[in-house]
């Protein structure tokens, strides 16, 4: 076990132990397995997060510590005490529990920090020395034999070691716990390794005289753009969402929003998309300075090239749907992908207009009984079962139903306040439900019928229920879709 939550430490489950011991002991354990990159990972994140807002320093240390060098912030939040339990308080909503302690060194912050319970623990200024002078010798962080070496002297408290003079403490034991001791004491300097928040990505020219026209906003985003795409290129970046904005004199800034189906960081298409967006700009009373900033990025490397002259690449949709998009709106571009599903309305999902990048399929293991398999994939839209060109949002119930139960087409029905007599029919195609999602749908069935009327119109119905049982639906009537 890698990790225990503290009810699991309540029923005597601790970091160390042997899952099948702790299964043994306890029963119904949830049990997850660890990911040190993925933690590891998430500490980075907070780190940055706590870099922009809190401290201009933060460092980490090992897999659950954070240094924050808060010397001249403090006060933006009320004072140490009153931003440490902010910070508690925040990582509370976040769903994790920490404590903090604040000292005058990283050493003695650290030792607090791992050795008490309190969520927010204070060290006075000056105050190190008496502060860790009850804690064990471990929360210096000296190596393990160390430790079980001072024990034996009977050395177990950072007082006693602090009392030793340091000459004798480095020829016996090296330098490494002499250097941690000085640290913790604030006798030598502990310097930090901090994090470095990514920087965004922009590119900014400011005017002496302001500028009013047109065609100088294309002059000036003609400068930015191949700017920008050459910042892209150093940080192997595309961009997916850039912002334009224009600084007027009045101190109304202008804002134009553009988005990309695909990272890119082409300059000429990224300057077209720009261009057809100007004449949205008000200029006032003129423009003082342009941005152009990198609000979205994913990363863009090296692009696939066809190799021969004469072999034709395949067609890239990205700059239509940029173009598009650049009119009307990414949103309200998107394409209908298959979905396996029998339930006809869940058949059907919108996807975005261009394809993500192919993922390669995870390897299977040697033993894996799925290489056993040598069925092909069935197609989740079988030509064999045609389906209306135009379902309804929601199928909608439809009166005065003349239908011979249990199998027969009905004859006539009201949709819409308008009667429809039915000419020609086809079905049933009976569809269950999928119990294996929704427990209510165990019994559900619906039988669909291909209709037309008598003026030539296409329906497609669908009855709830068999027409023998009612436990599978209570035989109304429902419209789905439209044929032509």
């Amino acid at each position: 076990m890698a990790a225990a939550c503290p009810h699991a430490r309540a029923l005597g489950l601790v970091p160390g132990m042997a899952v099948t011991q702790a299964r043994a002991q306890v029963r119904r354990l949830d049990i997850r397995p660890a990911d040190p990159a993925g933690d590891l990972a998430a500490l980075h994140s907070l780190a940055v997060a706590f870099a922009r807002h809190y401290a201009p320093i933060v460092a980490l240390e090992g897999s659950d510590t954070l240094f924050l060098e808060i010397t001249g912030t403090d006060h933006l939040f009320g004072g140490e005490a009153a931003m440490a339990r902010r910070i508690v308080r925040l990582l509370a909503r976040l769903g994790f529990t920490a404590r903090i302690a604040i000292a005058d060194t990283p050493g003695a912050a650290y030792a607090l920090v791992h050795c008490t319970d309190a969520r927010v623990t204070l060290s006075p200024s000056g105050s190190a020395t008496a502060a860790i002078a009850d804690l064990p010798t471990p929360a210096l962080r000296i190596e393990e034999k160390h430790v079980e070496l001072l024990r034996r002297l009977g050395i177990d408290r950072i007082g006693q070691l602090a009392a030793l003079p340091r000459a004798p403490l480095v020829k016996r034991f090296g330098p490494h716990i002499a250097l941690r001791l000085n640290q913790a004491l604030g006798a030598l300097p502990e310097p930090l390794d901090p994090v470095v928040p990514p920087q965004p990505i922009a590119a900014v020219r400011r005017f002496a005289e302001p500028i009013l026209t047109e065609d100088a906003i294309r002059h000036w985003l003609g400068q930015l753009v191949p700017e920008l795409a050459e910042a892209l290129a150093l940080a192997g970046q595309g961009a997916l969402r850039l912002e334009f904005v224009a600084d007027r004199i009045d101190g109304v800034p202008q804002r134009i929003r553009i988005g990309l189906a695909r990272p890119s960081r082409d300059p000429a298409h990224l300057l077209r998309l720009l261009v057809r967006r100007i004449e949205d700009v008000e200029p006032g009373y003129g423009i003082d300075a342009i941005a152009l900033h990198v609000r979205r990025s994913d990363v863009l490397g090296p692009q696939p090239f066809v190799e021969r002259l004469d072999e034709e690449a395949a067609p890239d949709l990205a700059p239509l749907v940029d173009t598009l998009a650049t009119r009307i709106g990414l949103s309200r571009l998107w394409r209908m992908s298959p979905a396996e599903s029998d339930v006809p309305e869940r058949s059907a999902v919108r996807t975005p207009v261009i394809d993500p990048p192919d993922r390669a399929a995870p390897r299977l293991r040697p033993g894996d009984v799925r290489h056993l398999s040598r069925t092909p994939e069935l197609e989740p839209w079988h030509p064999h079962w045609p389906k209306p060109a135009r379902l309804l949002r929601r199928p909608e119930r439809i009166d005065h139903v003349l239908a011979e139960l249990p199998d027969h087409a009905p004859r006539r029905f009201t949709w819409r306040g308008a009667t429809h007599r039915v000419v020609r029919a086809d079905g049933p195609e009976r569809i269950h439900g999928e119990w294996w999602k929704r427990r209510s749908e165990t019994h559900s069935i619906r039988d669909y019928y291909r209709v037309e009327d008598d003026e030539g119109h296409r329906y497609w119905l669908f009855r709830k229920g068999d027409g023998e049982r009612a436990v599978t639906g209570d035989q109304s009537w429902y419209l789905h879709g439209v044929y032509g």
